[in-house]
């Protein structure tokens, strides 16, 4: 989410498609639509209009919410203008921002560029700490701190985040002799993510034919690194990721999977990545919320129920947007108080229960839109709670401003290149050379 794609655009790809869920509808963030901007139609009819920049299906206006604050707020209109992709959104939006000219009353921000929004252009935006009705308490500790400075200027408020679990194949996990009940799942695996690998390994003695453990390198990398505290940049800033252990285990370790054919040898979100959730070909992929949209999406009518969640080996965090108010907006003040409302536990829990969208306020997570929430491709399964859950445990992390280079270059030109007949140390050398490169160093 195709050789210039960023871990970010592959959380942008991912949502393809609106999906039930229960009465509403699950998938995720964004969907794989063209680059081409669009805005929503409306006449202002003397009324102010807010404008939201926004990449690919943040879902605001799918879910509703904009109807719903226009009737709370009479003599306010909203649009916004979308831009599906994120690697084509965020370049435009830095440049607006280093300019500061061209902005519109409200921005998003992806997780993996908020590090450098808060970093190098801060001055540029509102300080939300300071809106009326905004308490940091009202978030994820680590998910405020992402958005807030040094000094203390909080630039975005967080809508969702991605809490990873496992879903998994019941059918297919059965035809290879493991078991299918989530909680018996959950602890073949629990606490290391090497015992998910051997998982596989059991897997892959009994598979059913054409099938492989896993979907592709690229997930298990990013789950693995996702669940790490640090991983590509250590606290004063500076770029660690060939020094830390923690990411050369990860990928000795998705390389071992690669090479011993426990995943599938695509990347993900492309079209043969797709076929593959359609056909059946694998039993088991890592899974924030809106990944079963995806799933949804591309499946054939009889999987249906098939599947199930269970926790990851270890919390962790794929996916999450941030709200930022321009100093240089139209219209400021009404921005932040939509920005705030938008933010809102209810509004987060209604937006989860249409789109799948994971709350990042923890009050939300007890409105009866979560705790009541399935799905029908996992049936009866408690969806709600399992990633509430497995969003109480997730570690602080330290994101950096070119985390997504990095990550991209140990996918996409490192542990795929296993399953291509590459040796592991091969693909580590000549995924360090890129990211390197990439840096400029």
């Amino acid at each position: 989410m195709r050789a210039a794609r960023t871990t970010t655009a592959r959380r942008a790809l991912a949502i393809a498609a609106v999906t039930a869920l229960g009465a509403g509808l699950l998938a995720g963030c964004a969907d794989d639509g063209g680059d081409e901007d669009s805005t929503s139609s409306g006449g202002g009819n003397g009324k102010t209009t807010i404008s939201l920049g926004l990449f690919g299906t943040q879902g605001f206006k799918e879910a509703g919410l904009y109807k719903e604050y226009e009737k709370l707020n009479p003599d306010v209109h909203i649009e916004e203008t979308v831009i599906e992709r994120n690697e084509n959104y965020y370049p435009p939006l830095l440049n607006h921002l280093t300019t500061n000219s061209g902005l519109q009353d409200i921005q998003a921000v992806e997780v993996g560029n908020i590090a450098e929004i808060v970093n190098t252009q801060a001055d540029k935006l509102v300080d939300l700490s300071k809106a009326e009705g905004v308490k940091s308490s009202n978030w994820l500790d680590w998910k405020w701190k992402q958005a807030t400075t040094k000094s203390g200027q909080t630039v975005g408020l967080g809508t969702d985040i991605g809490p990873m679990a496992i879903c998994y194949r019941k059918d297919l996990f059965e035809k290879a002799g493991l078991p299918s009940d989530r909680e018996a799942v959950g602890k073949l695996w629990a606490g290391d993510w090497s015992k998910l690998v051997a998982v596989g390994e059991d897997y892959k003695e009994k598979a059913p034919s054409g099938t492989t453990f896993m979907d592709s390198p690229g997930g298990l990398i990013n789950a693995i690194l996702s669940s790490e505290s640090g991983k590509f940049y250590n606290a004063e800033g500076k770029v660690v990721y060939k020094e830390n252990p923690a990411v050369k285990n990860a990928f000795d370790l998705t390389a071992k999977a690669a090479a011993e054919g426990l995943v599938q040898p695509q990347t993900q979100f492309q079209p043969a990545w797709e076929q593959n959730i359609a056909n059946s070909k694998f039993a088991a992929v890592v899974c924030p919320p809106w990944m079963l949209g995806t799933i949804k999406a591309k499946s054939s009518d009889d999987s249906a129920g098939k599947w199930d969640v269970a926790a990851a080996p270890k919390a962790g965090n794929w996916g999450g947007t941030f709200l930022t108010v321009p100093k240089s907006g139209k219209n400021v003040e009404e921005a932040q108080k939509l920005v705030t409302w938008l933010t809102a536990p209810e509004q987060q829990a209604k937006l989860f229960s249409v789109m799948g969208s994971f709350p990042s306020a923890p009050a939300a997570y007890k409105l009866p839109q979560v705790t009541g929430a399935k799905n029908t491709m996992t049936g009866d399964s408690p969806i709600g709670e399992i990633f509430a859950k497995a969003a109480a445990d997730i570690p602080a992390q330290i994101i950096g401003p070119k985390d997504q280079i990095i990550q991209q270059g140990l996918t996409d030109n490192g542990v795929i290149l296993v399953t291509q007949g590459k040796s592991p140390k091969d693909a580590w050398e000549t995924a360090t050379k890129t990211i390197d490169n990439n840096l400029d160093q």
